[in-house]
């Protein structure tokens, strides 16, 4: 079968190495297309392709795949003349294994460098410019192993520049395989990347290149000389203008000076706008991993000080360490125009970090540099970056932020070295790893009592163990406010410290005045805290300011766009609104940025229930929600036999006697007495939460999301008129209450 573009053998070549693709099947099929017979990973892979191929093009699309390779041709056989035809092909697709960066490699030698080198020959060229306007390579690999370095290197210089791949890897600690098409316990893959999905990734990436190929589009610089020669042709035929017209061009021309700006302001990109994605470990030692990780937040709180900057948050970058984007491609889901990459390598006591600026939109670079220091020199290194960056950005720093870069937190390497490690495990947000980001942060204070920020790292982590459960919640809330008060102390201006501080004093002690003061102060001082301003907005959410709570979580979701709990924060505030389509539509958004917070379903399941008519969709979302937690599976099936017999009402009696005796959730069976009309046992339930002032109001231990809202939840719209219930408000200070 002929490739779709005359002169081309195949649409797709399939280049990979033999030994990846012997013994038998890796796990169960997954399309019905695959083939009966046993065979390896990559020939499963092909058949797969191919199935999704025919879904996502109108025509058939050929692929040359070697099923019986050899590592090499006999001595009789022409090598360039074998492969000629076959290499002559839109797409080369190479599997990237352990195995497969091996110049001595039949595949590596005659397929993936000669294609290379052919592709940049030909008159297609072997990248194509897309009509979003990005740029792929006509070589799209796919990565079944994590590299070693040194293949890695190889790799990149033979592409001469970063790998860009979809990754087939399976991501567990101390595993290095290749994803099967039907995973054993695919929850257990630490990405949450499923075979299906990266096929699909494959199947469109291939779609869009050859678009690309089949329609090129046209350089601006083409455009723009065309234009210069039509303006130059209308010019030396013109006639003398009139006085009215030089009088209307001179108008226009003060039109454009007040209008375009604006219009240019508000197409979306930011002029000063970055991204800092996660920096590569090269050490080839996994233990240093956390290394990368730390150099890539450093990097970020740094540039958060530069406030003519605005900088993405480290929740959405995170998220591009194990995928293959193309430069413009994260640049448009990030909506920024520059990109940090950065790479770290440490050997024994010497550390080399390499830091590059790259234009998003043309995938430029900009400037680069490597810097080789001493392991106790490093934390020097992180004001020089931010310095060189903002100097190539052209962003003035103002002396207060110059001396906020160039303010040294700590002299002392092991508390340095402590605090970064104690960030890296709080990142991970498990009680397991918090609680071991105390005892890193720890050591840091007590090698320099005087670490701001490691305080500040204390307090964070206490707090979060408290708010969840993991901790003795008075304990724990007493610790973070300790902690918090003790960072201030030594660095007043320190603005995650003041976040902090402001939601403990938010929902801990609803001491709003105070709590408005710290957060609104966070936001000033760090314009780039995604964060601070998600803490800002809960607290104008609690008091009724939806207006401004609204501006706060968009200030946020346009730092974080990709933040799970930012994002399930802006859907709350919408059903807070009666707003309930969007907020429907934002938690399925969220959903799809984290298909594990089963938390949405339980949100969906309130919504349907506020639209009248759709009490099936409420059933199918309960059940979605406890589905979601392999310990009630069982549970699902009574909801289902409860709805069949008293319909959405038979459920919220069902769940109000599943949690009777369970006092941490007060506040959610008083939601269901409330949505059942049942005013007076709703009233109760509320009665008992706030005698016992615990965090059943702020967030309850079981339902930690559900932020309080006795006073902004539509669910008790119909108790608003009790005395009761308005006494409860008045107890905790809400009664019309107004930020000072």
């Amino acid at each position: 079968m002929p490739s779709l573009i005359p002169g081309y053998e195949y649409d797709i070549f399939i280049s990979y190495r033999q030994k990846d693709n012997k013994g038998g099947r890796q796990g169960a099929p997954l399309f019905a297309a695959t083939q009966s017979r046993e065979a390896g990973w990559v020939s499963e892979f092909v058949e797969a392709l191919k199935t999704e191929l025919e879904s996502t093009f109108k025509e058939d699309i050929s692929i040359y795949f070697d099923e019986n390779p050899h590592d090499g041709l006999l001595e009789m056989h022409s090598v360039d003349k074998s492969l000629e035809g076959k290499l002559k092909c839109l797409i080369f697709i190479p599997i990237i294994s352990r195995t497969y960066c091996d110049s001595k490699c039949y595949a590596w030698q005659n397929e993936f460098c000669a294609f290379n080198k052919v592709a940049k020959e030909e008159k297609t060229g072997r990248d194509i410019r897309l009509f979003s306007g990005n740029v792929a390579s006509r070589i799209l690999p796919v990565k079944i192993h994590d590299l070693d370095p040194e293949d890695n290197a190889l790799l990149e210089n033979e592409l001469g520049g970063v790998l860009r791949s979809i990754e087939f890897i399976y991501k567990s600690s101390g595993v290095n395989r290749p994803l099967r098409a039907n995973e054993d316990h695919p929850q257990d893959n630490l990405n949450k990347t499923y075979y299906r999905d990266q096929i699909n990734k494959v199947a469109n990436a291939v779609k869009e290149i050859i678009a690309g190929i089949k329609n090129p589009v046209r350089q601006i610089a083409d455009i723009s000389n065309e234009s210069d020669k039509a303006i130059y042709n209308k010019q030396t035929n013109s006639k003398i203008k009139t006085v009215a017209e030089s009088v209307l061009l001179l108008a226009l021309i003060v039109l454009g000076i007040i209008f375009i700006p604006k219009l240019c302001k508000s197409s979306g990109h930011l002029e000063k706008s970055v991204a800092v994605l996660p920096f590569e470990n090269l050490s080839g030692n996994k233990e240093d991993d956390w290394f990368g990780d730390a150099m890539t937040e450093e990097t970020i709180m740094q540039l958060y000080k530069i406030k003519e900057l605005v900088v993405r948050s480290r929740t959405s970058v995170m998220q591009y360490k194990e995928k293959a984007k193309t430069t413009p491609v994260i640049g448009k889901e990030l909506n920024v125009n520059y990109l940090i990459e950065g790479s770290v390598q440490r050997i024994e006591n010497q550390v080399r970090i390499s830091v590059n600026l790259i234009n998003a939109l043309t995938d430029n670079n900009l400037w680069g540099e490597t810097y080789e220091r001493k392991w106790e020199d490093i934390s020097s290194l992180q004001s020089i970056i931010a310095k060189q960056i903002a100097e190539k950005l052209e962003a003035v720093l103002t002396p207060e932020e110059k001396a906020q870069i160039e303010k040294m937190p700590t002299n002392n390497p092991v508390a340095y070295n402590s605090y970064l490690q104690g960030r890296f495990f709080w990142n991970k947000r498990t009680a397991e790893a918090l609680k071991k980001s105390i005892g890193y942060f720890s050591t840091s204070v007590k090698e320099d009592p005087e670490y701001a920020l490691a305080y500040a790292g204390l307090a964070d982590a206490y707090s979060i163990l408290a708010w969840w459960g993991w901790y003795p919640r008075i304990e724990g809330y007493s610790k973070a406010k300790e902690y918090a008060l003790k960072a201030l102390d030594i660095d007043k201006n320190l603005a995650d410290a003041h976040a902090i501080l402001g939601t403990l004093l938010c929902w801990s002690e609803w001491k709003w005045d105070e709590a408005a003061k710290e957060l609104k102060l966070a936001t000033e001082l760090n314009p780039n805290n995604a964060n601070a301003h998600q803490y800002y907005s809960e607290l104008l959410d609690i008091i009724r300011n939806n207006n401004d709570a609204r501006l706060e979580i968009n200030k946020a979701l346009e730092l974080d766009p990709f933040s799970t709990a930012i994002n399930a924060t802006s859907a709350l505030y919408f059903f807070n609104e009666g707003k309930f389509e969007e907020a429907l539509n934002t938690y399925k958004k969220t959903l799809e940025i984290n298909p594990d917070f089963i938390h949405a379903y339980l949100m969906q399941f309130e919504i349907y229930i506020k639209q009248q008519g759709n009490d099936f969709k409420a059933a199918e979302a309960i059940q979605k929600y406890m589905l979601g937690d392999s310990l009630t599976m069982p549970v699902a099936n009574i909801l289902k036999e409860e709805y069949s017999k008293s319909g959405i009402n038979g459920i919220l009696t069902w769940l109000i006697g599943w949690q009777q005796n369970n006092p941490a959730a007060d506040l959610y069976v008083a939601k269901c007495y409330a949505m059942l009309g049942q005013k007076k046992e709703s009233l109760e339930c509320l009665k008992k939460v706030i005698e016992l002032h615990s965090s059943e109001i702020p967030g309850t231990n079981l339902y930690p999301d559900e932020i309080p809202r006795i006073y902004n939840s539509p669910n008790f719209d119909n108790l608003r008129s009790e005395p009761e219930f308005q006494a409860i408000i008045k107890k905790m200070g809400l009664s019309e209450y107004k930020i000072q």
